[in-house]
């Protein structure tokens, strides 16, 4: 996936608001999840950075890290997650990042399995 599609967003407040308010939290030292259902097919990932963490720069550079650690993943589908940065994030690279993110959607429940081992069908008993 080149982009992060629009369907794939959280932009406006009020969603915000329902996962803040209603979803349950994973969290690790540069990152907090929330995350609650959202009865959809695609999952929708919003970022929350705070002028704490530094300046413009620093922050839209932790928000293109997030979005670049998500698509290298492969979240499930109907999901709304607000990744909040800590202040570690702000000296981290892609790397560390990609880590945090993994084991937080890890934690959470939210990674498709890749391979489960057998193909479908081929296991006979």
């Amino acid at each position: 996936m080149a982009c992060m599609r629009k369907t794939e967003r959280l932009k406006r407040n009020d969603d915000f608001q329902q996962v803040y308010r209603k979803g349950r939290s994973y969290l690790d030292r540069l990152l907090v999840i929330r995350a609650i259902p959202n009865g959809l097919t695609v999952s929708r990932f919003g970022f929350s950075v705070s002028h704490k963490v530094g300046n413009a720069v620093t922050r839209n550079h932790i928000k293109r890290l997030l979005r670049e650690s998500i698509r290298a993943e492969n979240p499930k589908g109907g999901w709304d997650v607000v990744f909040v940065a800590r202040l570690p994030s702000a000296t981290v690279n892609f790397t560390q990042m990609r880590q945090s993110t993994r084991h937080l959607l890890e934690k959470a429940k939210l990674l498709e399995r890749e391979n489960a081992g057998t193909p479908a069908g081929s296991e006979k008993g």
